[in-house]
């Protein structure tokens, strides 16, 4: 029966002694160059570290060789500015919404405080009251 350690230690040089093959990188390099994904996606998916994803930019891009700059991993930031900006829109819109609904009940508030004066005046100025209990004045 095998130990532990042997067992962890046999792992670590599986990780270690991993090989792609060349249609492999290309396949990858040409999914980063058309921003099918990014850099970090590759590296948490396949355990490979960003230097060696950068080896296989190098050696396999197309816009290397011919000494064109690509900016790898813009588009997955532009998305996420997108995504923040819409959900600031959406939180103005719900703050402004918020904010009529606070104005509309201030103003019948506002109107009911009015009705409230003109009744107790009314009231006061000697108006009759019937009692609900006995109906008499």
């Amino acid at each position: 029966m095998m130990s532990k350690v042997s067992i962890l230690d046999q792992e670590k040089r599986a990780l270690f002694s991993r090989r792609f093959s060349d249609d492999f990188k290309k396949k990858k390099v040409k999914e980063l160059e058309t921003n099918l994904v990014s850099i970090n996606e590759i590296c948490k998916t396949y355990g490979v570290s960003r230097t060696a994803v950068y080896k296989w930019i190098y050696k396999f891009s197309i816009m290397a060789k011919k000494n064109v700059r690509q900016v790898v991993e813009a588009k997955s930031d532009t998305q996420k500015i997108k995504m923040l900006e819409e959900r600031i829109k959406e939180l103005e819109r719900v703050i402004g919404k918020k904010q009529l609904e606070i104005e509309f009940k201030d103003k019948m508030i506002e109107i009911a405080g009015i009705d409230k004066k003109k009744l107790s005046s009314k009231l006061s100025s000697g108006t009759p009251t019937t009692d609900p209990n006995t109906g008499k004045k």
